[in-house]
């Protein structure tokens, strides 16, 4: 009986081994058909319904940027045409010396010029400022040198002590800290004894070499004109053909300043101020109180505070003032992480401010927290990454989600003619803008996100760096001329948030090519290429001895 109750056992044992092996069989089957049937469910309740929201969103943000292109290009080309020209606005009389008055006829005008550790372009920039036809009684030039490099001190002393020795008034100063970065060095410099003897402060960066008559063409509209604040000139690229990316960068800020300044300019007289190339008078910088170092865009801060204060801006584009674009990647890429981050952070600082001003209309308000701050900010760098580079190619795994025509082809065509249409002589490159300027809305877009959360990154202040003529030397000359820098390894050159962006897009672009969707893989290969190569660091110059 013990045998048989052994034997009892081992059978009910099997027979369970074998129910328990059956069920779950059965189970690991049916297991491909349930995460099918949930991903259905999911797909149509969730992820399709969540595509076409972003569809309508970005489709209508699209709108928006193009009712403001037009409308600003309507203004540049109102102004073109019927030669609206400064000199036909405002009162302006070249200022002569008196017979009795002498030079003292002229207003003091102060120059500034901060720079960091700029040992290719100092010389540049220092010269030319030294070179201004203006009386060498009534002009006094700041060199605010915040450099970390001792050798590159000494060679900015030396060459302000050169100038000095020639009559000029050149005052070399330099802080033992980079607080409040440019935005604290002319503070700094605005509080000394002597500026308050000063009408005018003009401020060029030190790249930035304006003509001898700079002064002489800006200065009487502000003497003439008692309501204006700022006199904007315009940037001039000495090295917008040195390679691909330095032309597109040309297109990109020709627009800014033929159309967004001018039109700023000529409807409520309020832009944005570049932060160099421009003259302010002093008395409307004290009545905002100056300088502040609260964000990375202390230039557009003040702009903003002394419109709301009352004060009118003007752009002049025909006087133009040489300057150097970055030519290499890393340099264009922290220099539109900050014009991107700035902005966008300064918004969310003074958005209530601007609502709560009382000394502007409710047109001028509008016109800045819509047009200056969330169309040309915020919507401009959202709707350019998320639309062109992450909603189309996401629609091709969706062919029940149609993108109408004039949101793919007919407006992103009419944003980029627009834009492209400041710089007639390289409208052949426009291909390879929009390429370009898709990838690097990765970066603003990011930048605009960091902004408005204030992220870590959001006082990021790194130095744009030039290469004066280094560039125009022999590569041996040039490699002996440039800093010596650590080696830039391959993999510190690789960036994996646009390699990972190219990998999706190649994917998108695959599935739609095998199941012909709608034959956005025309588009979107190419644009997987465009984030690869820029990925790899394979844009802009290279830097004898240092890296992209």
């Amino acid at each position: 009986s013990a045998c048989n109750a052994e034997h009892g056992f081992f059978d009910l044992a099997v027979s369970l081994d074998e129910a328990s092996a059956g069920l779950f069989g059965i189970a690991w089957d049916a297991l491909p058909n349930r995460i099918g049937l949930l991903w259905t469910w999911v797909r149509g309740r969730v992820v399709v319904p969540l595509v076409r929201i972003a569809v309508v969103l970005c489709l209508v943000m699209s709108i928006v940027l193009l009712i403001e292109k037009v409308s600003m290009g309507l203004v540049s080309l109102y102004v073109k045409v019927f030669r609206r020209k400064p000199e036909k606005i405002y009162k302006w009389e070249p200022i002569q010396a008196d017979e009795e008055l002498g030079s003292s006829a002229y207003p003091m005008v102060l120059v500034q010029v901060p720079m960091f550790n700029e040992r290719e372009v100092y010389k540049l920039s220092v010269g030319a400022v030294c070179s201004l036809s203006w009386p060498p009684d009534r002009l006094i030039i700041q060199v605010l040198d915040d450099s970390t490099d001792l050798a590159i001190r000494d060679m900015v002393r030396s060459e302000c002590e050169k100038w000095i020795r020639k009559g000029i008034t050149v005052d070399y100063i330099s802080r033992d800290n980079r607080n409040g970065y440019k935005a604290g060095a002319m503070k700094e410099a605005m509080e000394i004894d002597y500026v308050r003897q000063c009408d005018y402060v003009a401020i060029f960066d030190a790249d930035f070499q304006p003509a001898s008559d700079f002064l002489v063409r800006t200065v009487p509209f502000l003497v003439h004109n008692p309501e204006i604040a700022l006199v904007q000139a315009r940037w001039k690229f000495v090295n917008a053909d040195e390679c691909l990316m330095t032309k597109i960068q040309e297109m990109s800020l020709n627009y800014h300043f033929k159309v967004e300044q001018q039109a700023g300019s000529s409807t409520i007289e309020f832009f944005g101020f570049n932060g160099t190339a421009g003259v302010w008078r002093i008395s409307a910088m004290v009545e905002v109180e100056g300088w502040k170092e609260r964000t990375t865009v202390e230039d557009m801060d003040l702009a903003v505070r002394a419109s709301l204060a009352g004060w009118k801006f003007l752009y002049v584009g025909n006087v133009k003032v040489k300057n150097e674009l970055p030519s290499t990647f890393k340099a264009y890429r922290f220099q539109q992480h900050r014009w991107s981050c700035g902005p966008a952070n300064l918004f969310k600082k003074m958005a209530m401010e601007i609502i709560a001003a009382k000394k502007v209309s409710m047109v001028k308000k509008f016109f800045m927290l819509y047009n200056f701050f969330f169309a040309r900010r915020v919507i401009a760098h959202n709707v350019t990454f998320f639309f062109y580079c992450m909603i189309i190619p996401l629609s091709c795994f969706f062919p029940e989600i149609q993108i109408p025509n004039w949101g793919v082809i007919y407006i992103p065509t009419a944003i980029t003619l627009l834009s492209a249409v400041a710089t007639p002589s390289s409208i052949h490159l426009i291909i390879f803008w929009i390429l370009f300027e898709n990838v690097m809305s990765w970066h603003r877009c990011k930048a605009v996100f960091i902004g408005l959360t204030e992220a870590n990154r959001v006082n990021e202040w790194i130095v744009t760096e030039k290469l004066g003529d280094m560039m125009k030397t022999k590569p041996a000359a040039a490699a002996a001329a440039a800093p010596k820098k650590s080696k830039t390894k391959c993999w510190e050159r690789i960036h994996f948030d646009e390699i990972g962006i190219a990998v999706f897009l190649v994917a998108c672009a695959t599935y739609d090519f095998v199941y012909n969707t709608d034959r956005y893989f025309m588009y979107i290969y190419p644009l997987a290429l465009s984030f690869f190569l820029m990925g790899v660091g394979y844009a802009g110059t290279f830097v004898p001895g240092g890296g992209k």
